[in-house]
């Protein structure tokens, strides 16, 4: 079995990511049984200011610091269950040094074996309004939506100040059934739920659409290159012309 890399950014997300790897290789393999695993995680802090200003270079260049952690510690490929952090690696200058799978790549290639035409996207600003998931969507074929600029500003404000703080509102789950609801009136037949802590907040059960929750995709992703299902990822960071 192949060992994992979690190149963590967000720590509720990552949590979420190592826990769905656990639990996917238990219904694959049995219980207790899963493939190595190692978790690395800087405070995303010190890089917001980075990212407001365009600063792509100063991110790849505190997410590197990870990822060489996850190199020495024998990994064999990354996945990095933050949707906002692809931005950065997608503009690296330097290939990163283990190959890792691309989260937008893994969600639009399962809307698109899902039939989905039309999918919305919820995430932070800068992943609603950056070109990480247009390029993979357009990769697949697929129409991508986000919410209304009003609506954006409130999904991204209550990742900010609630689900990064782990803080779970019925208020604000609301919000985010309303917005889903909208994107439907708008013709979506699915939504992206592209920040790797929106699942803890809206579950399928409550959603006014059908879910791709990025979060687990990626982790079901990593398991079946794991346990040598599917071929080792060689994308190294830069743009997606090759992101298997």
């Amino acid at each position: 079995m192949h060992h994992i890399g979690i190149l963590a950014h967000s720590s509720d997300g990552a949590a979420l990511c190592f826990l769905e790897l656990v639990r996917e290789s238990g219904r694959l393999l049995g219980a207790h049984q899963h493939p190595e695993i190692t978790l690395s995680v800087l405070p995303m802090g010190p890089v917001l200011t980075a990212y407001d200003a365009g600063d792509l270079a100063a991110v790849n260049a505190h997410l590197m610091r990870t990822a060489r952690r996850l190199v020495d510690a024998g990994c064999d490929f990354f996945v990095c269950p933050d949707n906002t952090a692809h931005i950065a690696i997608d503009a690296a200058r330097d290939p990163y040094p283990l190959p890792g799978l691309h989260i937008a790549h893994v969600v639009a290639e399962r809307a698109k074996a899902d039939g989905r035409r039309r999918v919305g996207l919820l995430g932070t600003r800068w992943t609603m309004e950056g070109p990480t998931y247009p390029v993979a969507f357009a990769r697949a074929g697929l129409a991508l939506r986000t919410p209304a600029p009003a609506d954006r500003r409130i999904v991204d404000d209550i990742i900010f100040g609630e689900l990064y703080q782990g803080v779970i509102a019925d208020a604000s789950r609301a919000e985010h059934v309303r917005i889903i609801a909208a994107l439907k009136a708008e013709g979506c037949d699915a939504v992206a739920l592209g920040c790797t802590e929106i699942p803890l907040l809206v579950t399928p059960d409550v959603s006014p659409l059908p879910t791709l929750d990025s979060t687990r995709l990626l982790a079901h992703a990593a398991v079946a290159v794991a346990l040598e299902r599917a071929p080792l990822p060689r994308w190294r960071g830069g743009a997606l012309a090759d992101p298997v």
